[in-house]
């Protein structure tokens, strides 16, 4: 789908499949084609580990008959007629689903539009290959670092076509291009490992490999000699690494589906305060060059900008068609294709910037807790209830002091939201991004 031809190829393919479905019997139906293509070399201790190429198109079919629906995978090769015929059949049998059907057609897009999510750039196996060396000899060259974790690069693409029997036809297809680099420092038990990496739709916007592995040199090497810290209640900065997580569970809580299925924390709180009033939150599917723009949705919507969050308010869930007619709403161009199945999702998500410099936050404590890492699976989204594993450094008297490891850090997402306030130094370059965030009054167990 680089070309008119290969896009036209896969786009008469489609269309066969809606009208084999519609001769088959079914009131509607839309057909999507996902193509991807990606090549990836990955090196360790100056020698390449493996080599990796991979390319395919994937195809499938959704039909409806009345309300209810069934959708079914397919390749290059299957027959039209037959996998409509079977996916007919699988719908006559299925259970009714009252909310289930294609996009009004009104709110189909007319026009399709170039967001500039392609570069058609070709980097060899051996540029790759000379990008990943270059990231790990850089990253190695840091005084304390002892050993590699590896390092990586890739180039590839994603496109999609989709076919409605509304007539719909639209295709688009973005690239990537990605670098990334892990190390190891210290020794036995005092090892510690970070990494550090760049992920870009045009080969120009990626970060040097050198920069990627010094920096992922440089924030390992800063891990050495963590101590825990003294169980007690304390106030966070998260680290935008870190904060950008903290942004997808606002995400997560305010999806429809999960309002819809009742297990979001947020779930009856539409048109409320549900953060700080320094938190303002955006999703924009059209913008220009955008990690995870899209000219139109799953089902051929497309999605306007729209402020999620307003000073604290909740103005919107993420929405798709089945998931906004079981609301009572109408989709906003939300819906994300998951082979046959759509679900609603976000897009550029970004929590806003504040007006204050990370730097003059931290200055400005007494005492807190600089996070640089969580992990483990500790939130849920039902209750809001969220607890990790943490690392990263103690803040005395407005300096970041000594590391911090081997504690977990917890509260409630409701009053992390509502005791949020957003650093002035936002990245836009991630589908989901965040600038640093200070959060008051977490409880932190340690020693």
């Amino acid at each position: 789908m680089t070309d008119a031809p290969d896009a036209a190829r896969l786009t008469d393919r489609v269309a066969a499949l809606v009208e084999a479905a519609r001769k088959a019997g079914a009131d509607a139906a839309d057909a999507v084609a996902v193509r991807g293509r990606s090549t990836s070399v990955s090196v360790r201790l100056g020698k390449v580990e493996s080599t990796n190429a991979a390319e395919g198109d994937d195809m499938s079919l959704r039909v409806f008959v009345g309300k209810r629906v069934a959708s079914i995978s397919a390749t290059a090769s299957s027959d039209p007629a037959a996998l409509a015929e079977r996916a007919v059949a699988m719908a006559r049998v299925s259970p009714e689903d009252p909310f289930q059907g294609l996009a009004d057609a009104e709110l189909l897009v007319k026009t399709v539009r170039d967001l500039d999510l392609y570069d058609s750039t070709e980097v060899t196996a051996d540029q790759l290959r000379e990008a990943a060396l270059a990231a790990e000899e850089a990253a190695l060259a840091v005084p304390g670092v002892t050993n590699s974790g590896g390092s990586g690069a890739s180039a590839g693409l994603a496109g999609l076509v989709l076919a409605t029997s509304q007539g719909f036809v639209g295709h688009y297809v973005g690239s990537r291009f990605g670098r990334s680099a892990s190390v190891i420092a210290g020794e036995g038990t005092g090892m510690e490992r970070d990494y550090e990496y760049s992920s870009r739709l045009h080969f120009v916007d990626l970060e040097a490999a050198e920069d990627i592995g010094r920096k992922a040199g440089e924030r390992t090497v800063r891990r050495l000699n963590a101590r825990k810290a003294r169980t007690g209640t304390v106030d966070v900065v998260f680290d935008p690494r870190v904060a950008r997580g903290v942004a997808g569970h606002l995400a997560g809580a305010i999806n429809g589906a999960a309002v819809a299925r009742k297990t979001s924390f947020l779930r009856d709180r539409m048109g409320q305060q549900v953060a700080s009033a320094a938190i303002t939150v955006i999703d924009e599917p059209m913008k220009l060059r955008g990690q995870a723009s899209r000219p139109f949705d799953g089902e051929g919507v497309g999605g306007e900008k729209l402020v999620m969050v307003e000073k604290g308010v909740l103005n919107h869930w993420f929405l798709s068609t089945s998931t906004a007619r079981e609301l009572g709403l109408a989709t906003n161009g939300r819906g994300a294709r998951g082979g046959s199945s759509v679900s609603p999702s976000s897009t550029n998500l970004t929590i806003e910037p504040g007006e204050r410099d990370p730097d003059e936050i931290i200055r400005s404590m007494k005492s807190g807790f600089y996070v640089t890492e969580v992990f483990g699976q500790g939130v849920d989204m039902v209750t809001g209830d969220y607890s990790r594993g943490a690392s990263g450094f103690w803040i005395e008297n407005g300096q970041l002091t000594h590391p911090v490891s081997e504690v977990t850090i917890a509260s409630n997402l409701k009053d992390m939201f509502l005791r949020m306030t957003p650093a002035s130094d936002l990245d836009r370059n991630f589908a989901t991004a965040s600038p640093t965030l200070f959060i008051e009054g977490m409880t932190l167990a340690g020693s």
